[in-house]
């Protein structure tokens, strides 16, 4: 198992549970900028799994990724399994407009033409990326983490709320998991730079309402349905997503916005200034490593899917 240096913790915890020790690799810079991998031990013909979520800065930690795999693959590696708790560029999964790529798919081409033979992901943030590979890709879910977090929280007259119609699937699987109803949030925007209409279909008034999504980028759409919520009766609110984002004013709109507690994975690493008290870091090493032992086993991964 190889670590680079998007989420050198996250390694570190799936090694010590698995009972291994990270392979000595090194990553250096040229002095013009260009990244420089050296692989300090002997992989011929073994099973490597690569650890490097695509996240700030994505560029870097992108091509960290592709250099390390062409490394291992010239290195004779049998496979190379990699594992991406957070696919960068996942939200450019189609042409919205005339004229645009399609760069979700060419990361997949990338991965694969690099040498990757198998992707271990989390919470894609569109599912038919799955489809844009050409080897076998593993997605496993946040919900069911989640899930179990809130359940021991033993939060009352709870209600599940999707932030827009897209992530009504999401929040039906949570709901089902908490037994609890859902909502979601109708955005409409009348005419453009008109502040956004929100509608909330179902019952929310005096209930704690959970919001959850895949991913929170610059917070303004899970902030602003916080505040609808909260107008229209909730008792209060909290937040959950797989992957923490949180670009740009992301921490200044959770701190000043209505919800008490937004709860993450470590799927994307967190710095220092972004742990705020509101911030609640839930591990997924478990998981991932529960699935890296049934895929080295050769048994079904499917029931880590619920």
């Amino acid at each position: 198992m190889f670590s680079l240096n998007s989420n050198p913790e996250l390694a570190e915890e799936m090694a010590s549970l698995l009972g291994c020790e990270l392979g000595k690799c090194s990553v250096s810079r040229f002095s013009d900028g260009e990244i420089h991998i050296n692989i300090d031990e002997s992989v011929r013909g073994s099973e490597v799994y690569l650890i490097q979520s695509t996240s700030q800065p994505a560029n870097e930690h992108v091509m960290e990724l592709l250099i390390m795999i062409d490394a291992l693959k010239r290195a004779s590696a049998k496979n190379i399994n990699v594992v991406i708790p957070y696919y960068g560029y996942a939200r450019q999964d189609r042409k919205a407009r005339s004229r645009e790529p399609i760069t979700a798919k060419l990361v997949a081409n990338l991965l694969e033409k690099a040498g990757a033979t198998r992707v271990l992901t989390m919470d894609l943030h569109a599912p038919q990326i799955q489809g844009f590979f050409d080897i076998p890709v593993d997605q496993l879910l946040g919900v069911p983490l989640l899930s179990e977090y809130f359940a021991a929280k033993g939060l009352e007259d709870v209600v599940v709320v999707s932030p827009d119609q897209g992530g009504v699937v999401r929040a039906r699987k949570m709901a089902s998991q908490l037994n609890a109803p859902i909502a979601f949030i109708d955005k409409r925007r009348p005419k453009p730079n008109v502040a956004q209409v929100m509608n909330i279909v179902g019952n929310i008034e005096g209930k704690n309402a959970i919001l959850i999504d895949d991913l929170i980028d610059t917070a303004g759409t899970i902030t602003l349905a916080a505040k609808a919520l909260m107008e229209r009766g909730a008792k209060g609110v909290y937040a959950c997503c797989t992957h923490p984002v949180l670009s740009g004013p992301a921490i200044e709109r959770i701190e000043s916005s209505p919800i008490q507690e937004l709860v993450v994975t470590n799927s994307i690493q967190l710095p220092e200034e972004k742990q705020i008290d509101k911030i609640t870091t839930i591990s997924v090493a478990t998981l991932l490593v529960n699935a890296i032992d049934r895929i080295h086993n050769e048994r079904a991964v499917s029931p880590l899917f619920e």
